[in-house]
């Protein structure tokens, strides 16, 4: 089987510009920060997830500046890493978070996260989870239904409170990402037509029980450039406007999340301060405040996952690199064909000859791999290989299937690193399950 091999294979790609994958390298030795991550695999074991502190920093403090010139609130997206330490660096940064379970309103406020800089999102919330948002005193609940208007005004009514709402629109705008990825057509299951966007404005505001805030929309992910927001914005100026002519004032103004970040070497990148200026122009008439709810923009490229070479496999037609990371470490590849960068922690020079492999894990299914049809260098068995742009959507998607035992997470501050969540063994979770009295 013969296969054209890129001109840009990603080992190279890193050399280029590591910093654009939030790793550095020092003697041809990949590090995040002043950590060597052959250091944290030979303590840790693989595979393990590696996140950077600068980076995020780094990320936020960018968005930041670029949206100095107007009043704004950044709500990290929690789905896209929920780790406690994570939360907590970006809370002591500044930031909010947006939630999307009663699960994330815990982690969020357990973090050190003001409950008055956290809004909850999601079209399934349970009476409980409304509950919960309610007895914390949340920013607001991003209404996404009729149904689920009526039922934040009975909760808050039997809790004797004011439910802060917004109204989270669908817009009918389309990022071009994955299918998967946008949440912001008529055929979503997210939100609310613009076409009832009035009629429910003036329902929250006649309900007693609730305060309308704001209104709120979110169009998709790995969105790298400001034209799709300025688009949403357009579609939401009308409903403002409306509002203000009745004489309803909004608080905010929440145009989503959704900024993208580089998995490979031709992705384009945000240009965060070109993106923030363009904002702070299409909003500076608007006299409420913005809220934005990035997740991998801030955290994606500060993560990396480490596995090592379990073995080589030829077989009939392809080349196969077995690693100990699997789909239930790193599920975005089955799940999305999504493209991770795969390079060896110890960088080959750039004459290395390539093969042509699936990176797979051990798992039982066909649907275990990493890369597919990869050109890297054919590494020996218990080499340490790193997959880039993994602090999104990895270990907050990961799963113990196979019986397969979590990874542990680690956390970098300059050259200290601290294991931040444990690898669970298989004893604790064996000691979750029970035998009903029958089988004892």
């Amino acid at each position: 089987m013969s296969l054209q091999l890129p001109e840009h294979p990603d080992h190279l790609l890193i050399r280029d510009d590591p910093q654009r994958f939030g790793v550095q390298i020092v003697e041809g030795v990949l590090h995040v920060e002043g950590v060597d991550l052959r250091s944290i695999a030979a303590e840790v074991g693989t595979p393990v997830y590696v996140y950077g502190t600068a980076h995020i920093e780094a990320r936020y403090r960018g968005l930041v500046s670029a949206l100095a010139e107007r009043p704004t609130q950044i709500c990290y997206a929690v789905k896209a890493n929920s780790n406690q330490a994570v939360l907590r660096t970006l809370a002591r940064l500044g930031a909010g978070a947006d939630i999307v379970s009663g699960g994330e309103l815990v982690r969020a406020l357990a973090a050190g996260i003001p409950a008055e800089k956290i809004v909850f999102s999601g079209v399934g919330k349970l009476s409980t989870e409304i509950d919960a948002a309610l007895a914390a005193g949340i920013r607001s609940i991003n209404v996404e239904s009729a149904e689920e208007l009526e039922l934040v005004a009975a909760r808050a009514s039997a809790l004797g409170k004011r439910a802060p709402v917004s109204l989270r629109i669908n817009p009918d705008v389309d990022p071009d990402t994955h299918p998967y990825l946008a949440t912001g057509l008529r055929e979503a299951k997210f939100g609310i037509a613009m076409e009832r966007g009035l009629e429910l404005s003036l329902r929250a505001i006649e309900l007693p029980s609730l305060e309308l805030v704001g209104l709120a929309c979110h169009i998709g992910s790995q969105i790298v450039d400001a034209e799709p927001f300025l688009a949403s914005l357009a579609r939401m100026r009308g409903l403002v406007e409306t509002l203000a002519g009745r004489g309803v004032k909004l608080r905010s103004l929440d145009l989503g999340g959704g900024l993208g970040i580089a998995y490979e070497g031709g992705d384009p990148v945000l240009e965060a301060e070109r993106w923030g200026r363009s904002l702070v122009e299409a909003t500076a008439d608007l006299d409420c405040e913005l809220i934005l709810e990035p997740g991998r923009y801030l955290v994606g490229n500060a993560g990396v996952l480490l596995t090592s070479v379990v073995m080589r496999k030829q077989g009939e037609l392809k080349k196969f690199v077995v690693v100990d990371a699997a789909m239930n470490d790193l599920i975005r590849p089955a799940l999305y064909e999504a493209y991770h960068a795969i390079v060896p922690v110890e960088l080959p020079t750039a004459e290395v000859a390539l093969e042509v492999v699936d990176v797979v894990g051990p798992i039982c299914e066909c649907g275990d791999f990493l890369a597919r049809e990869r050109a890297i260098p054919w590494p020996e068995r218990g080499a340490l290989l790193a997959v880039l742009g993994a602090g999104a959507y990895g270990m907050a998607m990961a799963s113990s299937y196979n019986t397969r035992p979590l990874a542990p997470e680690v956390l970098i501050a300059g050259d200290r690193w601290s294991v931040v969540r444990p690898r669970r063994s298989v004893e604790a979770m064996l000691g979750d399950e029970r035998y009903p009295d029958w089988l004892k």
